[in-house]
């Protein structure tokens, strides 16, 4: 229930800022995406005085109001996750990988079973929807598009984990060699996600059955 409340409030915040831009847009004042954009924050009003009259300034205060109401909210339900990811072995354990934090691990405990009912790795991701379509044409097996069956969530979440782990590598240079490494100069940043989102999930299983935390803190070998 805490997971789905966060969701919910995150859903609402959105809303709220999509709906704020899209009426600045009205007026000609063009807010870059991001809530971390100066342009939707408390400095936002000042803009809005200056092309806006007092309706709309009035009015885009209240939307402000809203986003800071729904983003305090977000904030306790989030250290809610954090205090109870703590908590348990499992999350502790998962929270040892790169790029997944206690919302993710508390979402797997949540919505997935126990992971030793999946006979193998491949059987957890093909839960998730993070293997390939097969397809047997000629008597050969093909590989297809990731089937994006599955588990939503949990897919979701982990893709975004792999996305951070791409912001934070790249900068820093990966290591030449690294499976990483080699992706990122042959494939788009979000195909290279989906790809780790899948190496994650394959390593999440083995972790669980092992018992044991993540080894590898580059994330990149394979």
């Amino acid at each position: 229930m805490v997971f789905r409340t966060r969701e919910l409030f995150v859903r609402q915040r959105t809303l709220t800022v999509n709906a704020l831009r899209a009426h600045q847009a009205e007026h000609g004042v063009i807010v870059p995406q991001g809530l971390s954009n100066p342009g939707v924050s408390g400095s936002l009003l000042k803009t809005v005085r200056r092309t806006w009259n007092l309706l709309g300034a009035n009015t885009a205060r209240i939307y402000l109001e809203q986003m800071n109401d729904l983003t305090r909210r977000i904030v306790k339900v989030e250290a809610i996750l954090k205090q109870e990811a703590t908590r348990s072995d499992a999350s502790s354990r998962m929270m040892t990988m790169p790029g997944l934090g206690p919302i993710t691990a508390m979402a797997i405990e949540a919505f997935a079973p126990t992971l030793s009912v999946f006979k193998r790795s491949r059987d957890f991701r093909a839960w998730l929807g993070l293997v390939p379509r097969q397809h047997l044409t000629g008597g050969k097996q093909v590989l297809g598009r990731t089937s994006k069956l599955g588990q939503r969530d949990i897919r979701r979440l982990l893709i975004i984990g792999a996305m951070s782990v791409i912001r934070w590598a790249t900068p820093k240079g990966t290591i030449p060699g690294t499976w990483l490494h080699a992706m990122l100069l042959r494939k788009p940043r979000k195909v290279v996600a989906i790809a780790l989102a899948n190496k994650m999930a394959r390593a999440l299983w083995a972790m669980e059955i092992r018992k044991e935390g993540y080894r590898n803190p580059q994330l990149a070998v394979g």
